[in-house]
């Protein structure tokens, strides 16, 4: 299982990001706002006309909000979130703030600092009551200072007043919305990682799938080449050792020397092929065409030591791109390929054969045509028609393939050639 990676994690850590920002902000925003307000009525003081009254108020005052926003930036680590104390700390500092606009109009840049985070101060109700306090406060700085002087400042004043209230609506709004947006931004988050979890456990359990399936197709490929074993010693050896015998006895019993020589050398021959037929018996307990070799230059090896063994024309074809598969997957493959060969020599009488691997989203699939004499699949058996006593033939074949998942399906007809199809999942290597 994956986590802490891809799209989801990544969104997940921007939405993480963004909410460490804001938290930041609120906790030095009205601070740094303090200081510019402070700094600003500092060098307005002779524009706005500050006398030493205004000063002897402002100077404490500030001091005050300051050691206020220095312990409220303590009073947060204990006390977060909407409590009786941060409701204090929201009225002190708008008290604060509006007596120190009556002195100099540039403090209320540390009076708008409600606008941010009066929804985290104060109760439900008293948001309203807070964005109002804090406009007013705005909107008297904008109007040239409070309180107005005269029914016109009054006018301009009222005007702004309800301005400054539709801004701050309007901005209540597209925050809830934002808050809304991040809200379900954070539950399709959550789902996605937790598909993504399933998604990953469903991958590991067919990972575990493949592997039993192959621990047990390798299991009863044993008793699988035990019985091939059987039926090649039953079909070539024993009938070789057979003749060889009967050759002997005639020896015994021939009139001449050339008689005895003539059944000598049949022996002979009948030697030689079955142990040739031993060897191969042997050598197809395990896929030594795959020790040095990819599965496709071991298929076209194979197909073309079949040609100049039996004289037919072969070619072998890949299509697609070629992956390193399972061990089990490319021994099986090499084997159907092998088996039909050899039934091939032995019954189809074909002057053309090609061999096809082809690799495909999520499965290989191995063709094996020949323009031989074929056969009727629904009056001859399988078995009977491509081992002619009771050999591996097809029946094996399509065990090897269904053993490890996959299928076989043949194509036949007298006279119209042979044509087998095996598919198999593509199951890389490792």
């Amino acid at each position: 299982m994956t986590t802490g990676t891809g799209p989801d994690s990544a969104a997940a850590a921007a939405a993480m990001s963004v909410e460490e920002r804001w938290a930041s902000f609120h906790r030095y925003g009205p601070l740094g706002l303090l200081g510019v307000s402070v700094v600003l009525s500092a060098a307005t003081a002779d524009v706005v006309g500050m006398n030493r009254l205004d000063f002897f108020v402002c100077v404490p005052l500030s001091l005050a909000a300051l050691a206020l926003q220095v312990w409220w930036y303590r009073a947060m680590r204990t006390r977060p979130g909407r409590t009786p104390v941060s409701v204090a700390y929201f009225w002190i500092r708008w008290a604060l703030a509006f007596v120190l606009a009556l002195t100099n109009p540039f403090f209320s840049f540390y009076a708008a600092a409600a606008y941010f985070d009066v929804e985290r101060l104060v109760p439900r109700r008293m948001v309203r009551p807070g964005v109002f306090a804090a406009v007013v406060i705005v909107a008297g700085a904008q109007s040239g200072g409070l309180p107005p002087q005269g029914a016109v400042a009054w006018a301009v004043f009222g005007g702004l007043l309800a301005v400054n209230l539709t801004l701050a609506a309007i901005m209540g709004h597209l925050n809830a919305k934002e808050n809304e947006r991040a809200l379900i931004q954070a539950e399709t988050i959550a789902e996605l990682e937790r598909t993504n979890t399933a998604l990953q456990q469903a991958l590991d359990e067919n990972a575990q799938l493949h592997t039993q399936l192959l621990v047990q197709a390798r299991e009863a490929g044993v008793a699988d080449e035990r019985r091939r074993l059987a039926a090649e010693i039953h079909d070539t050896i024993a009938q070789g050792l057979t003749g060889i015998i009967a050759q002997l006895q005639v020896v015994a019993n021939a009139p001449t020397p050339e008689a005895a020589r003539e059944h000598l050398d049949r022996a002979s021959g009948l030697a030689r092929h079955s142990l040739g037929e031993a060897r191969r018996s042997v050598h197809n307990l395990s896929p030594a065409a795959l020790a040095d070799a990819s599965l496709p230059e071991a298929l076209k090896k194979t197909v073309a030591d079949w040609a100049d063994r039996t004289g037919v024309r072969a070619e072998f074809t890949l299509t697609g791109a070629a992956e390193p598969l399972h061990d089990e997957i490319e021994a099986t493959l090499l084997r159907i390929v092998e088996e039909a060969l050899s039934n091939a020599a032995r019954h189809a009488r074909a002057t053309r054969l090609g061999v096809t691997l082809s690799f495909m989203a999520g499965e290989v699939t191995l063709d094996v045509r020949d323009d031989g004499i074929g056969f009727d699949p629904l009056t001859v058996s399988h078995r009977t028609a491509r081992t002619g006593s009771g050999g591996f033939g097809l029946d094996g074949m399509r065990a090897r393939a269904e053993r490890i998942a996959g299928d076989l399906t043949v194509e036949a007809e007298p006279g119209g050639g042979t044509a087998i199809s095996a598919r198999v999942p593509l199951v890389r290597h490792d």
